[in-house]
């Protein structure tokens, strides 16, 4: 049996409990065709790059499997049925299963930004004043050259 990756993104609209019984629906079918669900890891609501079916989010699920070689085409066959599905891939890897991931925070300021913003205009601030006396040298000496 080989392993593979299969991520999908889900359509957002989508309820909980229906969301639910579909990502159980795939992984049903996994075990119905032979194959053994490893993990499944959803992502949750993540912006898309770009507007699909006119949504800008999706639901992503991520999928550990180890499988025959015709289960792939038989899983993006039905996701390919499936109208809440918006995107999916396949793909085969080999080697151990992947460490999980953590689902990205929101960004929050770090307390150490603040203090490297105060000393940046610090340091740019001696440099403007060097520039400030070099310009008016050059304004005086054009004047003094008139005189």
């Amino acid at each position: 049996m080989n392993q593979y990756e299969v991520m999908y993104v889900i359509d957002p609209a989508l309820e909980d409990s229906a969301r639910t019984e579909l990502i159980n629906r795939f992984s049903d079918l996994v075990k119905k065709n032979g194959g053994e669900v490893d993990r499944v890891d959803e992502w949750g609501k993540r912006r898309l790059a770009y507007a699909i079916q006119y949504k800008t989010e999706g639901y992503y699920v991520l999928m550990y499997i180890k499988a025959p070689a015709d289960l792939p085409r038989e899983i993006e066959r039905n996701m390919q049925i499936s109208d809440s599905v918006l995107r999916y891939l396949t793909v085969r890897y080999e080697g151990e299963l992947p460490a999980k991931r953590e689902p990205l925070k929101p960004y929050a300021p770090r307390e150490a930004a603040p203090a490297e913003a105060d000393e940046a205009p610090a340091a740019e601030a001696p440099a403007e004043v060097e520039e400030a006396p070099a310009e008016e040298a050059d304004d005086e000496q054009p004047v003094s050259e008139a005189e």
